[in-house]
């Protein structure tokens, strides 16, 4: 049941609520990587999510706006490495606009090329199996080739605006 104060405080989404209330919302954060002509490309995302098991699919979204996502899809394998709690300047680095995000970030080569951030807890190998128009936004759904869990530490979680940790509760939490 809804208090009386929270019915005086209703409003229309505007940008800049909607952007506060989803904030609330908390996300992990992930990098999306590829290569483009043999250089490393990436971007950092906070809308990732499991759509399928059967056939494996996940999904992502990106802003029309980027300057990364056209060159991104060119690639013929993507890597989504799901970013650890001390990866914070990684994920920093990977959504600001500009070429030289790779410098200093230490990655590996999946399978078939796709850069493989060291440090993170899990990546999937993908290929682009659809992109939808949402907005001002694309959603990206993509199939899962090749996964491996590579850490056991805790993600990199994004809420309110500020990255921070996951603290585990006990089991009756």
């Amino acid at each position: 049941m809804r208090s009386s104060s929270s019915r005086n405080s209703l409003t229309e989404p505007d940008s800049a609520t909607f952007r506060e209330v989803l904030g609330r919302f908390a996300t992990g954060v992930v990098a999306v990587t590829g290569l483009v002509d043999g250089q490393p490309a990436g971007l950092a995302v906070n809308s990732f999510a499991s759509v399928s098991l059967v056939p494996p699919l996940v999904s992502f979204c990106v802003a029309r706006t980027s300057r990364t996502w056209p060159l991104l899809r060119l690639a013929p394998r993507l890597c989504v490495s799901i970013l650890g709690e001390d990866q914070r300047a990684v994920a920093a680095r990977l959504a600001v606009s500009g070429h030289d995000k790779f410098r200093d970030l230490s990655w590996s080569a999946a399978p078939s090329g796709p850069p493989v951030l060291d440090g993170a807890i899990a990546w999937l190998e993908c290929s682009i199996a659809a992109e939808h128009p949402a907005g001002d936004h694309d959603i990206v759904v993509a199939r899962v080739h090749l996964l491996e869990i590579s850490s056991i530490s805790g993600p990199l979680v994004f809420y309110n605006g500020r990255y921070g940790r996951f603290a585990a509760g006990t089991p009756d939490d």
